[in-house]
């Protein structure tokens, strides 16, 4: 477990561990992996927001008492990495409706392990917003750093990037502080290690491949 302020790893309670069993099996459905997964998606997501800066916010209540609670600062906006970020998207705008969403599409060469950025479309004004960085697979960092660039030079603020990830090596989060130091960091489970493949140990096999039922990806995704 990380001890950096800006790494957030959610409590490791034994109802996230019992739905982590689940995704975690190789054996598991596919109906079972996208139902437990976006179990876990909901608690990272609602963690996630909770990172985000808030303001003092008066309400009359139907009794005629005054509540004295929050809003949200400022301006949000989501930006998943295509593809497997798109399932935390989905997640999002169930609670968030109206929400902005850019897109991000980072390929990663099999053999190289080097991301190759392909496409990002933004909101003109996201200089402006606070951003959730949605990307569930944080291993070598490579794809992570190669998104935070694409929002930096759109004129995002470090600080103002929440990177949201289902998984997170300690490597990658490494490599994503030793060049964005103020990005924040929040992961359902920071795993072991990496193996020699630059698969999370003890991981989850490709998350978009189970998730969207592309291909067996070497676990069961029925």
């Amino acid at each position: 477990m990380s001890t950096s302020p800006k790494v957030h790893e959610l409590p490791q309670t034994n109802q996230l561990r019992a739905l982590h069993t689940v995704i975690r099996d190789r054996s598991a459905t596919r109906a079972d992996f996208v139902l437990y997964s976006r179990r876990v998606i909901r608690l990272l997501l609602e963690s996630a927001l909770d990172l985000l800066p808030f303001d003092k916010h008066e309400v009359v209540t139907p009794v005629g008492e005054t509540y004295h609670g929050l809003k949200f600062t400022g301006k949000l906006c989501a930006v998943p990495v295509i593809r497997a970020g798109d399932s935390m998207a989905e997640a999002l705008r169930e609670f968030i409706p109206g929400i902005r969403i850019g897109k991000i599409l980072i390929q990663r060469d099999k053999t190289t392990k080097l991301p190759h950025l392909q496409y990002w479309n933004l909101p003109d004004d996201i200089a402006d917003r606070h951003v959730l960085l949605l990307e569930p697979m944080l291993a070598t960092g490579g794809s992570a750093n190669a998104a935070i660039g694409v929002l930096t030079d759109a004129g995002v603020r470090e600080e103002n990037i929440v990177l949201v990830d289902f998984l997170a090596a300690p490597e990658g989060i490494a490599a994503v502080h030793r060049e964005h130091p103020d990005v924040t960091i929040i992961t359902s489970s920071i795993e072991e290690r990496l193996n020699p493949n630059a698969f999370m140990i003890p991981g989850i096999g490709d998350f978009g491949d189970r998730f969207f039922g592309t291909t067996d990806s070497a676990v069961a995704a029925r």
